[in-house]
């Protein structure tokens, strides 16, 4: 049989397949040109060769879960494909509201980013056979949720060198998330903004309204405590004190990485 060990790399394998096949997927449903400072699939090779690359993915992805014992894995991956397939749909139907609430966009996130981090840790934790998959899926939504509003400051803050994308992009996309909402409370007439036609240097100028506002602070204020309660978690006693070490790592890493 397959032994832990292998079951484990094959699961992290196959999250991070399904994670790159949506950045194709989602990139040609935004058009973009870059990702990463780099030219998209959809830049290079058009939209058609974009979709087969990302469905090649998903299907590898699913492939390589197929063997004997990995039934667990299979189903909790697919459950998370069907939750991003959803935050996307969700997040195209909001497109370019500027009166979107807080807890509809805490929805999408927790359906398009938190669900796949806690899907990794619970694929990668029923693929370890070690107690505690629930405590550590639980972990991994704060972690994801902590890195989408930190991911959603940075789109606000740029710059693009460090970024890999132009400043404002989802606002150029109509994307409306946490520091626009928090915003409109200080400046309400962001709520009239409108998005649809935006150019480069309008888009950065909300951005700098937003920033103003002081909201940039609280959506960190906000990340920092999600990554708080997602330390308390580890210290449940089915978790060894390296295990505690490394995921606590992890957790400021997501801080970090924005700092």
């Amino acid at each position: 049989g397959t032994s832990a060990a292998e079951r484990a790399v094959r699961a992290a394998t196959s999250v991070e397949l399904v994670h790159m096949a949506t950045l194709v997927h989602d990139d040609v449903l935004d058009g973009a040109p870059v990702r990463r400072g780099r030219p998209t699939v959809f830049a290079r090779s058009g939209r058609g060769r974009a979709l087969a690359v990302g469905d090649l993915l998903l299907s590898r992805a699913f492939a390589g879960l197929a063997v004997s014992g990995a039934e667990a894995e299979i189903a909790e991956l697919s459950s998370a494909s069907v939750a991003l397939a959803l935050g996307e749909l969700a997040q195209r139907r909001d497109a370019f509201d500027t009166t979107i609430s807080e807890e509809r966009y805490l929805e999408r996130c927790s359906l398009k980013t938190a669900r796949l981090f806690e899907s990794a840790c619970r694929v990668g934790r029923l693929a370890s056979g070690a107690p505690g998959t629930e405590e550590l899926a639980a972990f991994g939504r704060d972690i994801g949720l902590a890195f989408q509003l930190l991911d959603d400051v940075l789109d606000v803050t740029g710059p693009p060198e460090r970024t890999g994308k132009a400043r404002g992009t989802d606002l150029l996309d109509g994307t409306v998330t946490l520091p626009l909402i928090l915003a409109r409370r200080v400046d309400p007439a962001l709520e009239g903004v409108e998005l649809r036609g935006l150019d480069q240097t309008a888009a950065e100028a909300i951005c700098d309204r937003i920033a103003d506002t002081g909201a940039l602070e609280e959506v960190r204020a906000r990340a920092r405590d999600g990554t708080e309660r997602a330390k308390r978690i580890l210290v449940a006693d089915a978790f060894t004190d390296e295990e505690r070490h490394l995921l606590g790592l992890i957790a400021d890493g997501v801080v970090d990485r924005y700092s």
